[in-house]
Order: structure tokens, then sequence, then C-alpha cells
């Protein structure tokens, strides 16, 4: 299992799959191939049906183009065996094909060719926890007395602390951006910001609603900066980025949390993420939003409940709670931008991972279904759900709606 920089990474949306995935390989590829006199770019499945939608082409022209002329091909009906996010990336000088590479993009803005991992800096993509279910990391914690926390600083480099400082400090920023930006989302739904109205909205009601408004609040800010292609942190990707910055940002601001304390549940988050991302999936073409929007909310209830005191067994609970209740759910992106569902999902995810957190704050975490049975089923129903209802833009709600 990997390093949570991987999990938690920062760029810029709509999507890590699809934008920021292809922007990687477009740029790595450009740079092997700097004396090409043309390049081709094809997308295959679930990058070419909702592609216009997630700016795919112009974050692979934004970063090809500055080196030779692009041209974008769509195969939405062709998948390629590996994942159903591929690309294949060629090189002319005149009429040869100087160079070819085939990636997919795998979630959360990470890159595969089939076998590995791929496009990483120096000491990224290795294998660095031993551990890597939670029913064993929840072994060890009470074995030794230690938390989730003290196991991702034990397997990580010693700069863990400085990254994830780096990673809160942009989710905030996403946050206040948001509540101060407004107006209209880009793409054909004209769909208006919401953030700001929700906050002032929330801040006339009395405390019990006034807390869950700010959450929504907080939530729809991230996720509409997403939408219009602002800096954020996959979490664990752009489309369910706006879950955890609302819960800990909407913590930190009415509990006085310090700023330690809210890199350690960052941490406990990044592990129950890592946890999925290594036994199932996080990408939407995979799993669909079960694997989102779904481990978003169980991220952000385990870290809530380490925020509360929660032992390991209350932690592990609240995580279970946050995926089990988002199990089946579809990716059914509206003309294949991330606004409609996939903003007001976010929101919502938010406020179900409070109540997850509550609700295992109640019992003493003992429970029949543990979180890696819920990881174990998410994929297989992942896998179950037809093609349709993972971000083809095709089923579900996105029905009829096509971008132009």
């Amino acid at each position: 299992m990997q390093s949570i920089k991987e999990l938690y990474r920062i760029g810029n949306g709509p999507s890590s799959s699809h934008t920021m995935g292809p922007k990687k390989a477009a740029t790595l590829f450009a740079k092997d191939h700097a004396d090409a006199d043309r390049f081709v770019v094809t997308l295959y499945g679930s990058l070419a049906a909702t592609g216009k939608g997630h700016l795919t082409d112009q974050a692979i022209r934004n970063a090809m183009e500055p080196v030779a002329p692009t041209s974008i091909v769509w195969q939405p009906k062709t998948y390629l065996p590996f994942h159903p996010n591929a690309m294949m990336l060629e090189a002319f000088s005149g009429e040869r094909c100087s160079g070819t590479q085939t990636v997919y993009s795998v979630g959360g803005g990470a890159l595969s060719d089939g076998e590995k991992l791929i496009g990483h800096e120096a000491n990224e993509g290795r294998d660095i926890y031993p551990m890597t279910t939670l029913t064993e990391i929840m072994q060890w914690c009470e074995s030794t007395g230690k938390s989730y926390w003290e196991y991702v600083e034990e397997c990580e480099d010693s700069d863990i602390w400085d990254y994830l400082n780096e990673v809160w400090k942009v989710m905030k920023e996403a946050v206040e951006r948001g509540l101060d930006n407004e107006g209209v989302l880009p793409g054909p739904l004209s769909l208006h910001r919401k953030a700001v109205s929700y906050y002032i909205k929330a801040k006339g009601y009395k405390a019990s609603l006034q807390s869950r408004g700010m959450v929504f609040a907080y939530a729809l800010a991230v996720s509409e900066e997403n939408a219009s292609g602002g800096k954020i942190v996959t979490a664990p990707t752009c489309g369910s980025c706006g879950v955890i910055p609302s819960v800990l940002y909407h913590l930190e601001d009415t509990r006085k949390f310090s700023t330690n304390r809210m890199l350690r549940a960052l941490a406990t988050a990044g592990l129950i993420g890592n946890v999925v991302k290594e036994n199932a999936s996080i990408s939407g073409a995979e799993v669909g939003c079960q694997g989102e929007v779904g481990v978003a909310c169980a991220m952000a209830a385990a870290a809530a409940n380490q925020l509360f005191g929660g032992s390991p067994a209350q932690i592990e609970y609240a995580a279970e709670m946050g995926l089990e209740h988002h199990l089946g759910m579809t990716c059914d992106p509206v003309c294949g931008l991330v606004q409609i569902p996939c903003i007001e999902r976010n929101a919502y995810a938010a406020a179900r991972a409070l109540d997850a957190n509550l609700y295992a704050s109640f019992t003493d975490g003992i429970h029949r279904v543990s979180f890696d049975r819920v990881v174990k089923v998410m994929k297989e129903t992942g896998h179950d759900l037809p093609s349709l209802y993972k971000e083809t833009g095709e089923g579900g709600l996105a029905k009829g709606h096509k971008f132009s």
C-alpha cells in the first residue's frame, strides 16, 4: 500500500481521473518526444464518453500544444481491458510514428501502464504500508495502544506532516475561495454557485440548523471551485473533494481543534482511503460514485470520530457506516460535468459523515459487518454495475443529456 501522498493530490479540477491524470500523461509524453511534429491522442471508454464535460481535451492540449499541434480522437464505445479510462498517445515525425504509449488513468490522478503505476517522482509509487486491511491495522492499534495516525507516521517519510499541512492549507483556501466566488459554473447547464447563499442563510438559523447549513455551504464551496477548474485536493478524488474539507473546516471552526490534531485526522482519513484504493477502487469509471463520494464519506467520518476521541473500533465503525450506506451509488454526471449530481452529493455526504461519527460515538465500536467486508462488497457491486452507470454519462440521471 502506497503513501497517502498518492491519495491527497493537489491540483486543478474538475476531475482527477479525467483532467489531472490525462494532463499528467500528456505532459510526460510530450517531454519524452519534444522533437515531434505533431501528436495524436486517442481517448477510449469513459475518458471519451465524458471527456468534453471533464475538460479532458483542453487539459491534454494545454500540456502538448506548446510542443507540437495535437489532435484528439474520441472512441467512447471502445473499452481497453485493463481500465475504462484509457488513452493512447502517439508522436509523429512527418508521417512516421516516432513513439506510442497506452496509459490508464486509474483514479485520484494516478496513472498506470497496465502493469505498474507510472509518472512518479523519486520514491513515489512504492509500497510502504505492510498492513493493508483495516482489521489488521485496528488490531495493531489495540495491541500497541497507538492510533491510526501513528501507524501512518511509522510508515511514511518524515516529511508527511509538512505535506499534510500543505494539503490542509489548500483545502481551507478552497473553502474560503468558494464562499467568496459567485456566478455561473462553466458548461451548458448554466448552474449557479450556491455556496455563498447557503452560508448566508445558515447564519440566520439557530445553532443546530446553522451547524448543518454551514457544512453544506463548505462542501458546496469546494465542489464548486473544483467544477470551475480551481485548485483543490483529491480526497480521494476531484469529484468527491468537498466532503473532507467541509467536515474538518467546520470542526476546526466550531471546536477550535489545534492544527496538529487536524493533520492527524487527515492522516487517519488518508489511511481509510488508502485501504479502499488498495483493496477495491476509488475510480468512478470502475466502481461508480460509491468509490468516490462513498469513500470520501468514510474518510471524513473516521477523521471526525478521531477528533472526538473515538477508540480504534469506533473510528472503524464510523468509516464502515460512511461507506456502507453509499453502496451501489452510480456515477451518472449530467452532460459529463462534475456538477449534477456530484456537487450536491458532496454536501449530503458531509452531513452523513457527521451522522456516522455521532452514531459510532454512541456505541462501543462492536458491530457485525467490518469495514473490510464493505470494501469487498463495494468492489463486487461496482464490477456488477452496468457500464452505463459508471461515468459514461449515458445512464441514470445523465440519460438523455449530451454535452454540446
